[in-house]
Parts: C-alpha cells; structure tokens; sequence
C-alpha cells in the first residue's frame, strides 16, 4: 500500500474511533451528557483515544484476515494447481508455497534471495510462481510473458534466476539478450508469448490476485495461509508449521 493511502486510512480509522468512543462516553454519562462533558473527558483522558485507535485497528486486521482466509480458501485448488503457472523447487514437494510477484518490483528482487535459500534448505518444498504486472505494466507484462513462453521450452528456471539477478533496470531489448544467454530459443520466445494459451494465463493470474485480495507484491501463500514478509525465517516457521 502507498504511504499516502496508509495515511487515509490512518485518519479514516482514527475519526471512526473517536465517533465511537463519543459514542460510548454519551451512553455512559448519559443521554442529557454536553459536547462539553465529553471534550472535557476526552482532554482528561487522551489516552482513550489511542486505545479506541487500537482497539477499532485490530477489529478491522481480524476481519481483514478472516475475509483473506476464506477468500483463500475458496481458491486453494486454482492457487496451488493452475496448470500455467510454473513450478520451481520439488514439483512433488509436500509443502506448496505459492508466490504472487511481479519482476519489477524491489522488494520481489530482496526476496528473491531469501526464496532461493529457503528452496535450498527445503528439498520437500514445492515453489508454485504467478506472474503480475503491478509495478511497470509494459516491462512487467513483458517480462512476466518471456518467463512463461520460456516455460515452453522447459526453461522457466534459468529466465527467472536470469530476470531476478541482472544488474540494472529491465527493458524489452535487455529481457531478450537474458533469454539468449540463458540457453533460450528468443525467436520462439517471442512468437509464444503472444499465444492464446499465455495471454489467458497472465488474464487467469491477474483475476485470481482480484479475487483473494492481493493488492501488493510480492505475497505468499503457503499451505493456504497467508504470509507477507521478506524474513527468511517467518518464512521458514510457516513451512515448518505445514509440515
């Protein structure tokens, strides 16, 4: 989220407290209780207000969390089995951990390291990849489009470490010299990704993100759960947790 919309909500959750709080204060001094009484309450017990703001926060977390659970719930078989997405770590793995992303994204590249240790120590994990373009919609889509047309040509691994470890800003001219250096055909590269069948999987990714609530990159699934974090071992403590 922008700061500026954090912010918004800051101030929105605050006023909404605040009402309440008021609220209450009236009902317990009782109806007939002035403006005055209650300001002169409030000014007396400032600390009120910060508890009412917490207290309406956590309200709103816990619904926000239960609302993503179901959602998630809901779509557990297309998040962890959609046939396009790519599969990274063990395609057998007991664990599933599924990964919304976008290669434009700077936080996606710090976890990128974090991911490729957590494969590493986790032979059983199971790496499920979905491709957004929030950040940069044109390199993003083109990037997203080249990883899965190299998908085709059994290649996905080498364009994802390739595209998450080169040096610099992405363009098109340099998305197509990665593929080259990769091993990768870029002439059928570039005819797959404008195929039917890689358009409706970045179409069929996008749709899903709307319908479980994944308005940032990168989020991870794991087992089901949700996990937002770029700390290896939060990470960690989640896959255990699935075991």
């Amino acid at each position: 989220m922008k700061k500026i919309n954090a912010v918004y909500v800051s101030l929105a959750a605050l006023v909404l407290a605040v009402a309440a709080l008021v609220m209450c204060l009236v009902c317990c001094c009782g109806k007939g209780a002035s403006t005055g009484a209650v300001a002169k309450a409030l000014n007396e017990n400032p600390q009120l207000v910060v508890d009412a703001l917490n207290n309406y926060q956590a309200q709103q977390r816990a619904e926000a969390e239960a609302l993503a659970l179901k959602a998630i719930t809901d779509n557990i078989d297309e998040i962890n089995n959609y046939e396009g997405s790519a599969v990274i770590g063990n395609p057998n793995g007991s664990v599933t951990l599924v990964e919304f992303f976008d290669y434009s994204c700077g936080y996606c590249h710090r976890l990128y390291p974090v991911l490729k240790n957590i494969i590493a120590k986790n032979p059983d994990l199971r790496v499920v990849l979905k491709e957004l373009a929030f950040v940069n919609p044109q390199i993003s889509s083109y990037a997203a489009k080249a990883a899965l047309a190299a998908n085709e040509q059994g290649k996905y691994a080498e364009m994802y470490t390739a595209l998450f470890e080169a040096k610099g800003p992405l363009t098109e001219a340099k998305i197509d010299e990665l593929a080259k250096v990769a091993g990768i055909d870029v002439e059928k590269m570039k005819a797959d990704m404008n195929s039917s069948k890689i358009s409706k999987t970045m179409a069929d990714t996008s749709s899903l993100a709307g319908r479980i609530n994944v308005n940032g990159v990168p989020t991870l699934i794991i087992e089901g759960k949700l996990v937002q974090t770029l700390d290896e071992s939060e990470i960690q403590n989640a896959i255990d947790a699935a075991k």
